[in-house]
């Protein structure tokens, strides 16, 4: 009998031993994995970036075969919105937001990393305080995304550059400024002074 009671503790010893391997080996697995991810999404990312500063194809919505010189300018001279200049555009629209999203991403690390909870109530409100303007700055750069893919969008629709009241063309000095601007200086000056109409009512 007291060999049986053995056996039947040794078998449960060893059945509790292999539970534990197991795991520890699911924890690596997963651990690996989360780690092959980030380490996936860094190489792609890089590898993106490098090709954007050699002036290769960043595509937009619906991607783009054109290939700019490095040195290359949007003028004048040339035709309104042509093949290039629209890749110049999408290019510089599709940098904006990446480091939008790098903020973003930044934000969430840090929030993550330092937690809101502090032992002092003053740096506890300190901490909530600077949280809260990060949040909301981050909102706002949400905002901002989503018009930077309209903006993308009316590339790809060939409407980029162009008033979206008038039909005229915005002008490459406003657009260089304010890349995602969809109407020209007079009819966003009309839109304001309408705006400012109806609040003072």
């Amino acid at each position: 009998r007291q060999i049986s009671l053995k056996f039947t503790n040794q078998i449960t010893f060893t059945t509790f031993h292999t539970w534990i391997i197991y795991m520890i080996l699911y924890k690596l697995f997963l651990d690996f994995l989360r780690i092959f991810r980030v380490v996936s999404a860094n190489i792609k990312k890089s590898t993106n970036l490098e090709n954007f500063g050699k002036g290769a194809n960043r595509g937009g919505v619906l991607g783009s075969r054109v290939v700019l010189p490095e040195d290359y300018v949007p003028n004048d001279k040339e035709e309104f919105m042509n093949e290039m200049q629209l890749e110049y555009f999408r290019q510089k629209l599709l940098n904006w937001k990446y480091d939008l999203l790098d903020e973003a991403n930044d934000t969430k690390d840090t929030l993550s990393a330092e937690g809101l909870q502090r032992p002092d109530i003053a740096d506890r409100a300190q901490v909530e305080s600077d949280a809260s303007i990060q949040l909301r700055t981050r909102d706002r750069e949400r905002k901002l995304i989503s018009k930077i893919d309209a903006a993308l969008r009316r590339i790809d629709l060939k409407t980029y550059g162009y008033c979206e009241e008038t039909g005229d063309p915005i002008g490459l000095g406003r657009l260089e400024a304010r890349p995602i601007a969809s109407l020209s200086v007079d009819a966003q000056e009309r839109h304001e002074k309408m705006e400012k109409v109806h609040k003072d009512d």
